[in-house]
């Protein structure tokens, strides 16, 4: 049975576990947005590649630097999604050992705070690769401009 005190403590816990999960909302959407650039770079990846293969590229050396821009772009996705992920699954461990912490009597406190800080480190990468990849978008499309 739960006797108040326990209650108490878990409804502590709860209290503490909702900033992390505003954090997985918002690495959950950075993982979103990402997954749709993702998509898009693919896509258009297919869509030079069958036109080179077939020959109806207008301009095969730009559609070769369209192609290798993309896949640099590929790769800046791939691993801005790899750390939001990451970031997601230690904001996961930090509650799972949050609650954890509340039923067994042990300090974990330390383990939590560097779950956090795991976490945001990660997410802030993810940040940054995504704004490096965002940089080489936009610079790209004004090269192909002029």
């Amino acid at each position: 049975m739960f006797s108040p005190s326990n209650i108490n403590d878990i409804t502590h816990v709860i209290q503490l576990a909702i900033a992390p999960v505003f954090l997985l909302t918002a690495v959950g959407s950075i993982i979103g947005v990402l997954a749709n650039r993702l998509s898009r770079v693919v896509d258009r990846i297919r869509v030079l590649e069958e036109r080179t293969q077939a020959g109806e590229a207008d301009e095969p050396d730009r559609a070769q630097r369209e192609l290798h821009v993309l896949d640099r772009r590929l790769r800046l996705i791939y691993l801005a999604i790899g750390c939001a992920v990451f970031s997601a699954l230690f904001v996961g461990l930090l509650i799972v050992v949050a609650f954890f912490d509340a039923y067994v009597k042990a300090d974990l406190s330390k383990f939590v705070g560097g779950l956090f800080v795991m976490a945001m480190i990660a997410f802030i990468i993810a940040l940054v690769v995504f704004l490096r990849e965002i940089f080489l978008a936009v610079t790209s499309t004004h090269r192909q401009a002029r």
